[in-house]
C-alpha cells in the first residue's frame, strides 16, 4: 500500500509540474510585450530612434517658419542642413541658433515621451546628434565652424540633461490607484 501511494503522489507531482510548464509556456509569448523587458529588441529601438529623428526635423522647421514670421528671414533646407546660417555674433545668427536650442529643449520633451528611460536618454541623443550629423555632411559638407560645433553640442548637452531629468520624473511618479 505504501508503494502505491508514493507512485501516486509522484505521479501527481509529475502531472503538477506538467501543467506549470505548460502554462509558462503559454504565457512566454505575452512576456515580451511587457514594457519592464530589459531584453534586446532591435525594433522598438529602431523605431524610437526614426520616430525622434522625424520630429526633431519637423520641429525645427516649425520653428524655422516661426522665425520666418517673426523677423522676416528666408526659409531653406540650408538653415538646417548647413553652417552658413549660425554665427554666434551676430544677431541673424542667434535667431537660427535660438531655434536649434529651443528644438533642443521640445527634443528633451520627446525623449520623455518616446523613449520614457532615463538611462537611455545619453544613447538616443547622441545618436540623434550622430545622425543630424552625418545628413548635414551629406547635404552641404562636413560642419567646420566653430559656431556650427557648439551650437550644436550645447543643445545636445541642453538635450540629454533636461531628458534625463524629464525621464526620471515620470519614473518615479506615483502609479495612480483606482479609489472605490
Amino acid at each position: 500500500p505504501s508503494s502505491s501511494s508514493s507512485s501516486n503522489l509522484n505521479a501527481s507531482n509529475a502531472s503538477r509540474r506538467q501543467s506549470k510548464a505548460v502554462a509558462n509556456n503559454r504565457f512566454s509569448k505575452f512576456s515580451s510585450l511587457s514594457k519592464n523587458n530589459n531584453d534586446f529588441q532591435p525594433r522598438l529601438i529602431l523605431s524610437q530612434i526614426v520616430a525622434l529623428q522625424c520630429f526633431h526635423y519637423f520641429l525645427l522647421s516649425a520653428l524655422f517658419q516661426c522665425n520666418y514670421v517673426l523677423f522676416n528671414q528666408n526659409v531653406s533646407v540650408d538653415r538646417i542642413f548647413t553652417a552658413k546660417h549660425l554665427h554666434l555674433w551676430t544677431y541673424e545668427g542667434w535667431i537660427d541658433n535660438s531655434a536649434i536650442l529651443v528644438n533642443s529643449m521640445l527634443g528633451a520633451v520627446l525623449l520623455s515621451l518616446i523613449v520614457e528611460k532615463s538611462k537611455k536618454c545619453l544613447d538616443f541623443s547622441v545618436t540623434l546628434f550622430l545622425i543630424h550629423l552625418l545628413v548635414c555632411w551629406w547635404y552641404g559638407g562636413f560642419p567646420n565652424t566653430w559656431d556650427w560645433w557648439i551650437i550644436h553640442i550645447t543643445g545636445m548637452i541642453v538635450m540629454i540633461l533636461l531628458g534625463e531629468y524629464l525621464c526620471s520624473r515620470r519614473e518615479l511618479s506615483d502609479i495612480p490607484l483606482l479609489v472605490l
